[in-house]
């Protein structure tokens, strides 16, 4: 497993066109690219992006949205407002495609009751975002999210299995101490389909830290990833406000790589 570096980690303090070559300088040779706002799904942007990528010897194993923004509205219940949200989510799995990534890290719907969902209708729409995502050679990869559907072990399972093409997933620590399920309950129903590992680190008055400051057992969870076949990279995402100075990032892949 390689230690890369999410660029929402350094938001908003840094551009999105300025987080690769910055996270290369912090020795990240791989990372996720968080895309902050709608103008930065445009193609010209993005082709900035691949410039920097390039020019850094950079690879983005994962794209990830504004999702909040719009990602909820693609399973409204009016048609037109899901059809304007679904030209920016075709916009992003072009974003991915010319950058490379084999990953969209996808949030989705908002978190309600699971008993009044209609799933038929949830799982058409999955249908269509995931065939998409497919055929600009991306996978569409659902993260637990805590205020999201996905938060719902239940929700998860009933979408990987009524899904017509396969739906991949990304695991995300502190989603699951916020979500208040335990990481390897996500791990299980994910199973063989997790292609990107979100890293952070928890404690008792903290939900999210940097690998190494909290109690996290790494050594459990890795032992489990192992135990389902994940080969994929693990991406040290947190916030801005967890550490005081760069330093702190390259100590926390330090920290990781002990564990490897």
């Amino acid at each position: 497993m390689e230690i890369g570096l999410s660029s929402a980690s350094f938001y908003p303090k840094v551009k999105t066109e300025s987080s690769i070559a910055l996270m290369k300088k912090l020795g990240f040779n791989i990372g996720e690219l968080f895309l902050n706002s709608p103008s930065e799904y445009d193609e010209d942007f993005i082709k900035l992006l691949l410039e920097e990528k390039d020019k850094n010897s950079f690879k983005v194993n994962s794209i990830h949205g504004f999702s909040s923004s719009f990602e909820p509205f693609l399973f409204d219940s009016y048609k037109r407002r899901r059809e304007d949200m679904f030209i920016y989510f075709k916009k992003i799995c072009k974003a991915a495609k010319l950058l490379g990534a084999e990953c969209y890290t996808f949030h989705g719907m908002r978190r309600q009751d699971l008993s009044f969902v209609d799933h038929k209708f949830i799982v058409e729409i999955y249908n269509k975002l995931v065939y998409t995502a497919m055929e600009e050679g991306v996978k569409l990869c659902q993260e637990n999210v805590s205020w999201c559907m996905s938060a719902d072990v239940k929700f998860l399972k009933m979408i990987k299995e009524e899904c017509q093409y396969p739906l991949y997933f990304t695991f995300d620590i502190k989603q699951s101490y916020k979500a208040k399920v335990e990481p390897e309950e996500y791990i299980d129903i994910m199973d063989s389909r997790i292609m990107n590992f979100h890293i952070n680190d928890r404690d008792e008055e903290n939900l999210c830290l940097l690998p190494g400051k909290g109690n996290v057992n790494y050594r459990n969870l890795f032992n489990k990833l192992n135990e389902k076949g994940y080969s994929g990279s693990g991406i040290i995402e947190v916030y801005s406000n967890n550490y005081l100075n760069y330093d702190e990032l390259i100590d926390a892949k330090k920290f990781l790589i002990g564990f490897l």
